[in-house]
């Protein structure tokens, strides 16, 4: 990387540090394996402090802090469900504003990490943390003294910005301290907190609900998100390096670019008078000033200041959705959460309806659908690391990125079934025993995949984990968004037998469509990296 300390660079020397990515995802194929040198990627840049050579006990910390931030995400969205009766009432509202304080709750936790992803990579993870988790403290007070539902949907959507961020970068952040052949373990310990909220979030919010008053649930989320900001505030150390942020390195380049084209304007200004005084001898054009040495000033390079263009979400979103790998594997990621969203949704409905439970009681039988989850989020994340593990020495001890996908084998058949199974046990109005089988087994399987494909999104994005992660979970919020809107009309008119026969339909595509990036991933991503490159080199 460049020196801290003033120095003096050519323009050939600018441009190759401006065109120094297009070499980050260099594949030494085995048969060449032997002739080429192999080349580090940006996530792999000399760094200070380099995080991935912390303690494990340094690590350690650092995992348990965004485990626990990530959990509010996951609660957020189910706490306030066994509520809604008494919100309804207190408040003077109706069950469409209810629902619209759910699924804008949901909507905006998916969308928003794009922008906490892009500040990040400018100003670095702990920062955001802060910021998000005052965000969402601070509409969860609102919330709890709300005496409107206008203000309550308004303060919903404020936690689902604030409770956003960890997220994104909360992958991203794993992906700073962890080697790629680690994460898959390291993504599943990580991902099995979120998921226990839909199985907490209703016995907690059942539980707060029925002793203190549905008020008592949001003052419990102010205590949680004051005990994790304290946490990041006293415990946290910044994982961020600029050295291996694409975007950091993006914007970096951009202003040297516009230093050097201002220097070289003004060098031509006094050239152009010098001219004029001397009568046109020892004339000098622009060109000749282009390639003299341009003297680069220590603080352009060791710190580029914030900016809306610098922050700016948009650009690496496409530039993530641009590459026909990460578009592809993100429908079935979508399809999974979306899954997962509606089973949890629809599951309370019938046992509320049919079985006549109570908001505790169904809380208890959710549980059943998160144990299976957090089980699959850690065991599928081992398996994907020891797939990958096993794989690479199998090709001389050469890995890329789809090799992973090679561990959401084991479970793809067995998904679809278990769905099924769930769905006509529920229709059929079985012995709640079934109920909480079929659960297990549902929650188990969908994660196991959805832990390799989280994984492979952050592998197969070098330099941009974390918008890889938010462009992940913008698709995830979408989907979950439609499921919520549909869930309820279908179970009424198809019933559970047919909803999640239908589901089931729909997992089959998700898992063919894995199959086809394990396959073809490659080829593309690759195909993608040359693309950029080219355009690269054009400018």
């Amino acid at each position: 990387m460049i020196e801290s300390q003033s120095t003096t660079l050519s323009s050939t020397e600018v441009q190759s540090v401006e065109f120094r990515e297009t070499n980050i995802q260099t594949h030494v194929s085995s048969s060449t394996l032997a002739n080429e040198p192999i080349k580090l990627d940006i996530e792999h840049a000399v760094v200070e402090d380099d995080p991935r050579m912390w303690s494990n006990a340094k690590k350690n910390v650092v995992l348990f802090i965004i485990s626990g931030a990530s959990m509010i995400a996951g609660l957020c969205a189910n706490i306030q469900n066994p509520a809604n009766a008494q919100i309804e009432q207190q408040l003077h509202t109706n069950g469409e504003n209810i629902s619209l304080s759910l699924s804008l709750f949901i909507l905006v936790q998916g969308n928003f990490p794009v922008m906490w992803s892009a500040i990040s990579e400018i100003k670095g993870r702990k920062i955001v943390y802060l910021f998000s988790i005052a965000l969402f403290t601070l509409g969860s007070v609102i919330v709890a003294i709300s005496r409107t539902i206008g203000l309550l949907i308004g303060m919903r959507i404020l936690q689902g910005a604030g409770s956003s961020a960890v997220i994104a970068i909360g992958a991203a952040t794993l992906a700073d301290i962890y080697e790629p052949h680690q994460r898959g373990k390291m993504m599943g310990v990580y991902y099995s907190a979120p998921l226990l909220g839909p199985s907490l979030g209703p016995i907690i919010g059942g539980a707060l609900t029925q002793g203190l008053g549905w008020r008592a649930i949001f003052w419990f989320l102010v205590i949680w998100g004051g005990i994790i900001f304290s946490a990041f505030l006293f415990l946290f150390k910044d994982t961020f390096r600029k050295e291996r942020s694409m975007t950091y390195q993006n914007v970096l380049k951009r202003r040297l670019r516009e230093q050097q084209s201002s220097e070289a304007k003004d060098d031509s200004r006094n050239i152009s008078e010098k001219e004029l005084r001397v009568n046109g001898e020892n004339q000098t054009n622009s060109k000749d000033i282009e390639g003299q040495p341009t003297v680069i000033p220590a603080s352009a390079i060791r710190e580029v200041k914030l900016s809306i263009a610098d922050v700016n979400p948009f650009p690496p979103y496409i530039s993530i959705l641009s590459r026909k790998n990460n578009f592809v594997i993100l429908i079935p990621s979508g399809l999974i959460f979306a899954f997962s969203f509606s089973i949890a949704y629809t599951c309370a409905r019938t046992l509320s309806m049919y079985y006549n439970y109570d908001a505790l009681k169904t809380g208890l039988v959710l549980l059943a659908y998160g144990i299976g989850s957090v089980t699959g989020s850690i065991l599928g994340g081992r398996w994907s690391d020891r797939t990958l593990a096993r794989l690479k020495a199998a090709n001389g001890g050469v890995s890329f990125p789809e090799m992973r996908l090679e561990s959401t084998k084991v479970a793809m058949v067995w998904l679809p079934l278990s769905v099924i199974g769930y769905a006509w046990v529920c229709q059929e109005r079985v012995n709640v025993a079934a109920i909480c089988v079929m659960l297990f087994l549902a929650g188990f399987l969908s994660i196991w995949i959805y832990t390799s494909t989280l994984a492979y999104i952050v592998d197969a994005n070098t330099g941009r984990s974390s918008t890889a992660v938010a462009t992940n979970s913008s698709f995830r919020g979408l989907s979950a968004f439609v499921a919520a809107e549909i869930a309820v009309p279908l179970q009424d008119s198809i019933g559970d037998g047919g909803l999640y026969t239908l589901w089931a339909g729909l997992l089959v595509i998700a898992d063919c469509i894995i199959l086809l990036v394990l396959y073809k991933g490659r080829e593309w991503r690759e195909a993608s990296v040359e693309r950029e490159k080219q355009k690269l080199d054009g400018k």
